[in-house]
């Protein structure tokens, strides 16, 4: 490759006034997490594989360049990301496979999170060579944590789709999904996917974070109808955003979940006991779920 590396010239750090060496790498690539704003965030373990890789790879060599420059790190990046992968994938794997250290890096944060990344590892490990994660940064984790949602369990979905079918479809895939969920999303299409989230999972505990780990570090913390309600009286909001939403709640059933209830118990108790044990349950009110049940029953259900 051109932009392949010196790899015995230049290899070193600086943190402050404090200039390290950086220990040559095996032959592998190495999946490096960069901060994802706060620059203070990278860690030593990911700033000594920057320095010593024989390769830097990753979306925008802009971007890169501006935190190789703050650790003074020789190194001239080199582009992959989704618009060339099909060309720049494979010399990066020959790079590897013929001995070479890769370090791939995104924008901000741990790389194969919404991005294309995943090919390469996929194409590395099929090559049969070593893949090494340099774990740090993440918008997903920090939002995650810092969110006040249950986190024993969470479910990443990444970016929803842009029309608004499709996003409805996906999310009503979401809905019963027993963890909290968490999504990136577009500022100019929050006020509209928070208004789609209320209509389709409920109107659950929601958070959303906005500039992770910069000056204007941002947690709103509401209910779905609530911040949908916000963004859409205020003007678009700047930055990257992570939307977090609290798991179903106790009475956050669907209609055929319902339904079935109904005439489950309905079954066993009768039509009036069914509608009050399923009012119990559910938190409706018994008179519209006797309602519903009789609509089931002369309907043939």
């Amino acid at each position: 490759m051109d932009d392949v590396n010196d790899g015995q010239r230049d290899r070193g750090f600086v943190i402050g006034q404090a200039a390290f060496a950086a220990r040559p790498l095996d032959p592998a690539l190495y999946l490096v997490s960069t901060p994802i704003g706060n620059l203070s965030d990278i860690t030593v373990r990911a700033l000594e594989t920057l320095a010593a890789a024989e390769i830097v790879a990753c979306e925008d060599t802009r971007v890169t360049r501006v935190l190789l420059d703050r650790y003074g790190i020789r190194r001239r990046a080199t582009a992959y990301h989704e618009h060339n992968a099909e060309e720049a994938g494979p010399r990066l794997v020959e790079a590897v496979a013929s001995g070479r250290s890769v370090a791939l890096v995104s924008d901000a944060g741990t790389p194969l999170v919404s991005d294309p990344g995943y090919r390469l590892v996929e194409q590395v490990l099929a090559a049969g060579g070593r893949v090494v994660p340099i774990p740090g940064p993440s918008a997903l984790l920090a939002a995650m944590a810092a969110s006040g949602l249950p986190t024993d369990a969470f479910l990443f979905a990444g970016f929803l789709p842009a029309k608004a079918g499709q996003r409805r479809t996906k999310l009503e895939e979401l809905r019963a999904v027993p963890a909290t969920l968490v999504f990136y999303e577009s500022p100019r299409r929050l006020a509209d996917t928070l208004a789609a989230m209320t209509e389709a999972l409920g109107d659950r505990p929601a958070v959303v974070a906005r500039e992770l780990t910069k000056t204007f570090e941002e947690f709103r913390r509401a209910t779905l109808a609530e911040l949908a309600a916000a963004y859409a009286a205020e003007d678009t909001p700047k930055g990257e955003v992570v939307v977090c939403v609290g798991p179903p709640l106790e009475n956050d059933a669907t209609v055929d979940d319902i339904d079935a209830l109904l005439l489950s118990l309905a079954a066993e108790l009768g039509s009036s006991k069914a509608a009050g044990e399923a009012a119990r349950m559910t938190g409706g009110r018994k008179a519209d779920l006797y309602r519903r049940l009789m609509e089931l029953k002369s309907d043939g259900g």
